[in-house]
């Protein structure tokens, strides 16, 4: 997919650099060429000798080295690249993008670029909440710039919160979508799949039988058109799509965290097989039973991120997917769940025991739209995916 691609890949000085020998591996894997900057603070993590053998590559450091200038001046290297990555993107380095800092050959370079830049930042949770960063970061978007993560999660620092770098492989599910050409290239697209686990104790759990495929299928179609798909999954039965920027959950709470985060995106596609209901009251320790006697739960009911993400004031996707497992009355019943939900389209299917849909290879959907229920006929559910991806784009190209 990358084949005869060139990536100039900047490394900050952070913790997360040492994650970048991996993603400068999946690069060349897939054809694309590495040329490696290392800033200054960068090589306190990770040695020009270990990127450099990976890349196959010159790695360049430092802006005044008149043998560099003579065989490739700084302004070249920030050229002829297809796409310049940084990553990790520290506070420092985005301080600097905001200002048109050029005080380093990192700085200097992406001053000078016209090529698109990518940013995967990463640093302390204060740090990536503060109001400075914020405001670097609304003008970086504001410029263009494409900015992957961060994630949620624990720290080097021993701190908890959004400030991870993304994974290598939801950097390069990045790249790919800014690379790949296809009609819904530059656009973003937030895909949900899988069931959600509702716990009752440390062991048991609450979900719905969805093995994922479907939601799987749909991403990887709407990759294929060049769209960047932003991937959240429950407990798949599958495992996800290459390609696609990942984020596994657990319970529909957390689902409606990542989805937030998310946004903005074009287009919303909503395929996960969320829990109606969870315990009230999850117990921290195993169940036990107690001479015959029943355990009573009881339920509280879920968020609902189909409507909550439909009836936005702000921020809604211009074209907001609902899909409807139904056992009876399916046309009524998802025509019926449009209109309270509030979305664009719903996908309807009949998942009654003895069509074999539920958790099987082939599907049989009806669209559902303010014209009307349209019938598909029985296909694979690859199949099923391509049609509603390429009907997601003639809506979104109109």
């Amino acid at each position: 997919m990358l084949n005869g691609k060139r990536i100039l890949l900047i490394i900050g000085g952070g913790i997360a650099a040492f994650k970048l020998p991996e993603l400068i591996r999946r690069l060349r894997e897939r054809g694309a060429s590495v040329t490696p900057v290392l800033t200054k603070a960068a090589q306190e993590f990770v040695t020009p000798l270990t990127i450099g053998s990976l890349a196959g590559e010159k790695v360049y450091t430092d802006l005044f080295d008149l043998t560099d200038e003579a065989e490739m001046g700084h302004i070249q290297l920030s050229r002829v690249a297809d796409l310049v990555v940084v990553a990790p993107a520290t506070a420092d380095l985005m301080a600097k993008m905001a200002q048109g800092q050029a005080n380093d050959l990192a700085s200097t370079l992406l001053l000078a670029t016209d090529t698109p830049v990518m940013i995967a930042p990463a640093m302390n949770v204060r740090m990536w909440d503060h109001p400075a960063t914020q405001r670097n970061l609304a003008l970086l978007q504001g410029d263009g710039i494409t900015v992957l993560g961060p994630n949620e999660g624990d720290m080097a620092c021993g701190e908890y919160g959004p400030g991870r770098m993304v994974e290598p492989m939801e950097i390069l599910a990045g790249i790919e979508a800014a690379l790949t050409d296809g009609p819904l290239k530059g656009k973003r697209i937030l895909v949900t799949s899988g069931p959600t686990h509702e716990p009752i104790d440390p062991v048991r759990y609450i979900a719905n039988r969805s093995s994922g495929a479907q939601g799987t299928a749909i991403a990887k179609a709407l990759v294929a058109l060049g769209a960047e798909v932003i991937f959240v999954t429950g407990p798949a039965d599958v495992p996800p799509p290459e390609g696609v920027v990942l984020h596994r959950v657990e319970s529909a709470k957390d689902m409606l965290t990542a989805v937030e985060a998310a946004l903005p995106v074009d287009a919303g596609v909503f395929a996960a097989a969320v829990a109606d209901w969870r315990v009230a009251s999850a117990s921290g320790s195993k169940i036990k039973k107690q001479n015959g006697k029943l355990p009573v739960l009881e339920f509280a009911e879920n968020p609902d991120i189909l409507a909550t993400i439909s009836q936005l004031d702000q921020g809604r996707p211009g074209l907001v997917v609902g899909f409807a497992a139904e056992t009876d009355d399916v046309i009524a019943n998802a025509t019926a769940k449009r209109q309270r939900k509030g979305c664009d389209w719903i996908v309807a299917n009949d998942v009654s025991p003895e069509t074999g849909i539920m958790g099987g290879s082939e599907n049989a959907v009806t669209l559902i739209s303010e014209d009307g229920a349209e019938n598909w006929p029985r296909m694979g559910k690859d199949a099923v995916a391509v049609k509603l991806a390429d009907r997601i784009a003639e809506t979104l190209l109109r």
